[in-house]
């Protein structure tokens, strides 16, 4: 469901709402969503008429807390164990060798990559990975609404009969999109993965980050912050209750073929696209992290030297 939001006056100061809601490839239950929104138009817009902003509208300090968030975004992007780190390698390898013809179009609605989700996790499975679509829900509680989402887990064993589990969300940056959002907002958004790989552990470090951005963006141009933007909706998307399944429940049907398929493979190369600038750029980052880390591991060192001496 694509559901877009923003501001603006019509006729007699009717207000209209549009929102992407949960990212373009997120399973969202469409009724609750519904229902969210409307409850949010009668009782909490208190956001006036606003337009797309630049930096250049807001105060140096609003601009530095933003560029402070997407350095702890990179931070905490960047801080990874060698599971993490292996695990990542192996599904950017797998996403980029999937093609058209891989895809098995199952879902009998509007396209959300579910197709891509079960190509993933069958490769994933075929390099011997305990490897699942999982599907949570959550029912509505207070001010967050009930939905669902879909994501891929990997559950790795260890001898010692210990387990760890990984997320992979394969749109990860859709989630946190927002409408006439300052400049420097994409900025921290773009520090996000193209597609999450890591533990449950590394979400909720990241999603506190992302709230106080939206939030800190949406405040700069006089517009409401809505639940769907809230902490405890973005953690139920991961948190909630779920059920793993290695195949899809529908069977393929000549009548969502047709309609699914162009979407899929819309879907597919725009990732696979997304994803390659991704990996190109960390790829031309890196020698100069390493000579950056160098040069800190030498300042320690001439520190702790001449403290010696």
């Amino acid at each position: 469901m694509d559901m877009w939001w923003g501001v603006k006056m019509v006729g007699d100061g009717e207000r209209k709402f549009v929102d992407k809601i949960g990212g373009g490839f997120s399973h969202e239950s469409e009724h609750d969503l519904a229902l969210m929104v409307s409850d949010f138009l009668e009782n909490g817009s208190g956001g006036a008429d606003s337009r797309y902003s630049s930096d250049s509208d807001h105060s140096d300090n609003g601009l530095s807390d933003l560029a402070y968030l997407a350095e702890r975004i990179l931070h905490y992007k960047r801080t990874v164990d060698q599971c993490e780190s292996n695990l990542l390698a192996v599904v950017h390898s797998l996403i980029c060798a999937i093609n058209e013809t891989d895809l098995h179009f199952v879902h009998s609605g509007a396209c959300n990559a579910r197709c891509i989700r079960f190509c993933l996790v069958k490769l994933l499975r075929s390099s011997g990975y305990d490897a699942a679509v999982c599907v949570s829900k959550w029912q509505n509680c207070g001010k967050v609404p009930g939905g669902d989402h879909e994501y891929i887990d990997v559950v790795t064993h260890s001898d010692g009969g210990g387990s760890k589990r990984f997320i992979i969300d394969i749109d990860f940056r859709s989630h946190f999109e927002i409408a006439r959002a300052v400049e420097s907002y994409d900025t921290v958004l773009g520090s996000l993965p193209v597609a999450f790989v890591g533990y449950l552990s590394k979400l909720k470090q990241l999603l506190p980050v992302m709230v106080e951005a939206a939030r800190s963006s949406l405040k700069k141009n006089s517009m409401p912050f809505p639940p769907w933007r809230s902490l405890a909706y973005l953690q139920a998307k991961w948190h909630s209750t779920y059920q793993r399944k290695i195949s899809p429940d529908e069977p393929r049907t000549r009548e969502t073929t047709n309609f699914s398929r162009k979407q899929c493979i819309g879907h597919l190369w725009r990732l696979k696209s997304s994803l390659q600038v991704e990996i190109d750029a960390e790829r031309l980052l890196k020698p100069l992290l390493n000579d950056n880390n160098q040069r800190v591991k030498l300042e320690k060192w001439r520190h702790t030297s001449f403290r010696v001496l």
